[in-house]
């Protein structure tokens, strides 16, 4: 089975530690980069399920994301520091005289500076054994997703592979004929132009043809990739670099066969190889 590196996943907990949601969703990238954005009360877990998504997932940029609500078994109530908030004010006296005109302080603006309000440490043992498995579920579920749509990438480039390889074997047996019009056309030309040639110079003449013109080779090496890729699908797990290399192969092969073609037939079977390799080669950017 083939993953996807395309996937959204959502799933929610509640219970008297509180409410929690997690979100994970990826895209395309080269290797494997994990981000997690949780609430400051979760900040202390985020190096334990960075671990755990990197055990469980190869490759993409995997975004994690935590909301949290303390529930009544949590909460702590909101206590004031009054020694920063003394400091503060004497502070303040201390800056309005020297002031020409005292500005009023409002009580807000105490309680907005940092570490005014206190509330009192969450259990984070607690906070653990109920948030991680709540990662563990939506990871599982995110997993599912990108299993789905590996199904679905791997039906497609099954098609396109099916096609070039019909493309190659109807052009193989054709290969034969396509030298022997060559060689009636050369023989046309010198008849127009009333030139005369010795047979033993033609037939140099057509060996070397043949030589320039042979894509047997090219044709071979793209059945053998051809069957490497189907073997690739068929092992699955994290291919997706594989089957990029492979797709490099293939339109090497592809871009040679169109350079030595001697006919309109090779050239635009070559050009629909260049198409199909081109398609498969777009969504393989998405496979782990």
């Amino acid at each position: 089975m083939i993953y996807s590196m395309t996937a959204f996943a959502r799933c929610s907990a509640r219970g008297d530690w509180g409410h929690a949601t997690c979100e994970l969703r990826s895209v395309n990238h080269r290797y494997l980069d994990v981000g997690i954005r949780t609430p400051e009360s979760l900040r202390a877990l985020e190096t334990k399920m960075r671990e755990f998504l990197r055990e469980q997932i190869q490759r993409g940029k995997v975004e994690c994301q935590f909301r949290f609500t303390a529930g009544e078994a949590v909460e702590s109530d909101i206590q004031v520091n009054h020694r920063l908030v003394k400091q503060l004010l004497n502070a303040t006296t201390e800056v309005e005289g020297m002031l020409d005109k005292a500005s009023a302080v409002r009580p807000f603006d105490i309680l907005r500076w940092p570490d005014v309000l206190q509330t009192g440490e969450i259990d984070k043992s607690q906070l653990e054994a109920a948030v991680m498995p709540l990662l563990q579920e939506t990871t599982k579920e995110f997993i599912a997703a990108r299993q789905r749509e590996g199904q679905a990438l791997h039906d497609f480039l099954q098609q396109r592979l099916q096609k070039i390889s019909q493309q190659v074997q109807q052009l193989v047996p054709q290969l034969p004929e396509f030298l022997h019009q060559q060689r009636d056309k050369i023989m046309q030309r010198f008849a127009e132009a009333k030139v005369e040639l010795d047979s033993e110079r033609l037939e140099q003449e057509m060996v070397m043809l043949a030589q320039r013109s042979d894509v047997a080779e090219e044709l071979d090496r793209l059945q053998a990739h051809i069957a490497e890729v189907e073997r690739v699908l068929q092992q699955g797990g994290p291919v997706g670099r594989r089957l990029d290399f492979l797709m490099q192969e293939m339109n090497r092969e592809a871009n040679t066969l169109a350079s030595k073609s001697i006919s309109t037939v090779i050239t635009q079977t070559a050009i629909e190889l260049k198409v199909l390799i081109e398609q498969m080669r777009e969504q393989i950017q998405n496979i782990e």
